[in-house]
């Protein structure tokens, strides 16, 4: 049998990331040789993850991340199986890379974003080796990017909500305190559209229905049902749209009046928000 050395151990370890007995039996494995031993490391993950794959994965990490000149900004979530995983310093620091290097290349869709390369390797096979090191489910659930004028991003302390936003002026006095506020509120109240006439026509028609079958359960008769339904759906844009929202940092002001105070012409022109659980 080949003797492993604690130094072979110690550089596999170091390369790869894996625990010290992970790295052990893999040189063992492969009669001392460096690049087998990976290899072997390597499938584990993968044979990790084919058990793993019918696991539920609702914890993991939420990030987002604006590029070098704040044109642009991505949000992405990365999926594992339990809390405690997620909270795991190489997961989160695996979901940093990936996030910076979704700002970076912006690739134009998810499965794009996993075959982007990070040191030689594409993220889908990064993640496949962390799961081999962790033993739990992981998957790169949710890619989004906006592209506008001004861009910001938040992520919130847990790691469990983002959002991202982009703005039409960048000229504007007070904009980067502007633009917080704006990502922070769009985590904070989830909002489902900028504007009124952002929001899909199926949502309105089922806010109308939902409106009509409460008034209808509470004996209002039928003539009135459309205009107490409306009334709902006025509601639901002051509560449920960006900029008809109560600002959440002074109620007495709409997001809407936040901005135009800033400046008259100021707006948000596309924005995205991710959270586990949701």
């Amino acid at each position: 049998m080949t003797k492993i050395t604690a130094a072979e151990v110690n550089k596999l370890r170091q390369s790869t990331g894996a625990g010290m007995m992970d790295c052990k039996k893999a040189l063992t494995e492969a009669n001392g040789d460096f690049d087998t031993a990976v290899e072997v490391l390597r499938k584990k993950g993968q044979k990790v993850a084919n058990k793993r794959a019918d696991r539920q994965a609702n914890e993991g990490v939420v990030l987002a991340k604006i590029n070098n000149d704040a044109t642009s900004a991505a949000i992405i979530m990365l999926n594992s199986e339990t809390d405690f995983v997620a909270k795991n310093e190489e997961v989160v620091s695996l979901a940093q890379e990936i996030i910076k290097t979704a700002v970076e290349k912006e690739p134009g869709t998810l499965e794009e974003l996993k075959q982007t390369t990070i040191n030689g390797r594409t993220i889908e096979e990064k993640i496949t080796d962390m799961i081999g090191k962790t033993g739990e489910k992981l998957i790169l659930s949710c890619y989004e990017k906006v592209k506008g004028t001004k861009a910001f991003a938040y992520t919130h302390s847990n790691n469990r909500v983002a959002s991202i936003a982009t703005l039409n002026k960048e000229n504007v006095s007070n904009i980067d305190q502007v633009g917080k506020d704006i990502v922070m509120q769009i985590a904070a109240m989830s909002p489902v559209a900028i504007d009124k006439d952002d929001v899909p026509q199926e949502i309105i028609d089922r806010e109308i229905e939902i409106g009509k079958d409460q008034a209808r359960q509470e004996g209002k008769p039928e003539e009135l049902l459309e205009k107490i339904a409306m009334g709902k759906v006025n509601k639901f844009y002051k509560e449920s749209t960006l900029l008809n929202q109560e600002f959440i940092k002074d109620s007495k002001k709409s997001v809407r009046q936040m901005l135009t105070e800033a400046d008259k012409d100021l707006t948000v022109t596309e924005f995205k928000r991710l959270a586990l659980g949701e």
